[in-house]
């Protein structure tokens, strides 16, 4: 599942008054976070260690240990940045928070698992609709020579450039900086910079941070710093949305329209090659019901991503939604044949079938 606050997009905004002084928030230290507590260590032998050598069977025993009431019992909480300890203390985990947890208890196990990143997601919720996330990470596995991820999300669609391998070190950069991002919401200017600072300690060119550390900069009225802080994450990746977006607004209120300009132009450029901004504009348009608009959106999309089904969904809708049946059935096809599961591709296969039957009836008449 989705580390909402991981690669946070936080606009620059008015700058208020310094909120008043809060208590100290007790920062846990990078060791904290990884360690496997001994009853932990202790159930993780008897429930899996001791009961097979087998590296599958022990891989499926410990998802068994996380996932079912007689374990951990797992839930998902998109709020929940929390350490191994924490995680199974309460019993819910958002994706980092996941992920962290299954890493190391797979290397307990005698599993080889790693942290792995994903730039940029698509994810989709039946309770709370469509949801873009610039960010996500799942962890890894080699078992028998045989790679494979284990993702607290099933539904969710990956980048062209799919997971990549991190190191421990940067997935820590992701839990500070996710703390960071929550304190930055909470006004807790203080904790935040500590956190932020912990970040780009773990990883110096963890790019998200640096473009917390610049919103809180700003948000405290010390825009030099803040253009420092915008400045080096760009130098790092020239593409990064958050950073060109909240940095053109910056330079605006420094009175640098010159430069304000320059970086919305290429923050513009880069969602022109962006298919998830591209596609979430179409769910913009279409939720407006600016069908051809949405078409228009979908469509760049596709062509900047066809291997997504759920983009040719997106496209089929917008087609049927203007009228257009014949095009809505052709991307239902597309949808249909590039559809990751059996069910998903049976929805669209009734959907099609659908298609077709009102085609039919139009065809007759």
């Amino acid at each position: 599942m989705i580390g909402w606050n991981a690669f946070a997009l936080l606009a620059v905004t008015s700058l208020s008054p310094a909120p008043p002084a809060q208590a100290a928030v007790d920062i846990p230290a990078p060791e904290q976070i990884m360690i496997v507590p001994p009853e932990i260590k202790a159930l993780l032998r008897e429930r899996v260690i001791d009961t097979t050598n087998s590296p599958e069977k022990r891989l499926q025993r410990l998802v068994e240990l996380i996932f079912e009431p007689n374990g951990l019992g797992l839930q998902y909480d998109t709020e929940a940045t929390l350490s191994i300890a924490e995680t199974w203390q309460q019993r819910r985990a958002n994706c980092l928070s996941f992920t962290l947890l299954f890493v190391a208890l797979a290397r307990e196990v005698g599993l080889e698992a790693h942290v792995q990143e994903v730039g940029q997601v698509v994810t989709w919720y039946q309770e709370q609709g469509l949801i873009f996330n610039a960010g996500h990470v799942n962890a890894g596995l080699r078992v028998n020579g045989r790679t494979a991820t284990m993702d607290l999300d099933s539904n969710v669609l990956y980048d062209s450039r799919g997971p990549r391998q991190i190191t421990d070190r940067r997935a820590l950069a992701h839990f500070y900086n996710n703390r960071g991002a929550d304190q930055l919401a909470a006004h807790d200017y203080a904790t935040a910079r500590r956190y932020f600072d912990l970040s780009l300690q773990m990883e110096p060119r963890f790019v998200p941070a640096w473009s917390n550390l610049g919103v809180l900069e700003s948000r405290v009225n010390d825009l030099t710093a803040a253009s420092h802080d915008f400045e080096t994450a760009l130098s790092i990746n020239k593409d990064h949305a958050p950073s060109l977006h909240n940095a053109s607004k910056l330079y605006l209120q420094m009175g640098d329209t010159r430069r304000a300009a320059q970086l919305q132009t290429r923050l513009e450029r880069s969602r022109s090659k962006d298919p998830f901004y591209q596609f979430m504009q179409g769910v913009i348009a279409e939720r407006a019901a600016n069908y051809p608009l949405a078409v228009h959106y979908y469509d760049k999309a596709v062509r900047l991503y066809g291997r997504a089904h759920q983009f040719h969904f997106g496209l089929a809708r917008a087609y049927f939604l203007s009228g257009n049946n014949r095009l809505a059935e052709r991307e239902m096809a597309r949808a249909r044949a590039l559809g990751g599961s059996d069910e998903q591709r049976a929805i669209y296969q009734t959907k099609l079938d659908g298609i077709r039957r009102l085609e039919a009836r139009h065809a007759a008449h």
